[in-house]
């Protein structure tokens, strides 16, 4: 099980570091894989005021700096077809946020990379909508192809994860990562800004795991409240080690019992 973790933006160096160090030991102790996440940039923030970030030039600067410091693979997301490249000079696998999924140059410019592809499912779109997501990045030229579930609008200020609809993007053929953060969110439930239900984070994580997804996604800080965004959802990172073990012992029980 893949573990894709980090703060929604890149934070202070000191609070990247905490944050890549406390999940990957955490990861290492359990054998499983650790990707750091972090953004340079949030460009589709609820307001004008909110910290996006470094920019690109700076964050990637960063991002490479966290690469080489905790020895493990680094991911962050892209905006436009123009970023492609040079994000992908730096990290090993590039996201599509869920907003732009249906963006042809954007996923073209990713795939033309070479880079693995991670390509979150709009809130917007049924599950089997992303198979033309999928056959735009094949086209483009990526080999590897990662899908990634984080809730479908509810309403009004709701998001509901839908797991038929996680099985249904399995019946795609690509690997099928859980969001397990922005899952829940409350989109402008706090007027300019996204509020949210992070208690509900593990439960929806441990469903998940349980349904068979093969990687979680799950940003986290320690110290949730002053995150620069999506403080409403958060995990803090003292809980993610306890977590991340019981979610490797709801996985190992459902192998055994698929295997018996």
């Amino acid at each position: 099980m893949l573990v894709i973790a980090g703060p929604c933006v890149l934070e202070s160096d000191e609070i990247n570091r905490q944050i890549g160090e406390v999940v990957g030991e955490a990861c290492g102790a359990l054998g499983l894989p650790y990707v750091f996440k972090a953004s340079y940039d949030k460009a589709n923030r609820s307001s004008i005021r909110s910290a996006r970030g470094p920019g690109l030039a700076a964050g990637l600067d960063r991002l490479a700096a966290m690469r080489e410091r905790l020895g493990v693979p680094v991911t962050t997301d892209i905006h436009e077809p123009v970023q492609a490249l040079p994000a992908a000079r730096v990290v090993d696998m590039l996201q599509i946020p869920a907003f732009l999924c249906r963006q042809t140059d954007l996923l073209v410019a990713a795939a033309a990379t070479g880079r693995p592809v991670n390509a979150k499912k709009g809130q917007f779109m049924a599950p089997e909508e992303m198979r033309n997501v999928v056959q735009k990045l094949g086209e483009g030229g990526a080999k590897e192809v990662m899908l990634t579930e984080r809730g479908t609008f509810f309403g009004y200020h709701r998001l509901v994860n839908d797991f038929i609809g996680i099985g249904d993007l399995m019946a795609l053929g690509c690997p099928v990562c859980f969001d397990a953060t922005h899952s829940t969110q409350l989109p402008g439930g706090d007027k300019t800004a996204t509020a949210g239900r992070p208690d509900r984070g593990p439960l929806l994580a441990r469903a998940a795991v349980a349904a068979g997804v093969d990687a979680l996604f799950l940003e986290c800080h320690p110290t949730p409240e002053k995150a620069l965004s999506d403080a409403s959802t958060m995990q803090p990172l003292g809980a993610v080690p306890g977590l991340l073990r019981t979610l490797v012992r709801i996985r190992e029980a459902m192998a055994e019992q698929i295997s018996g």
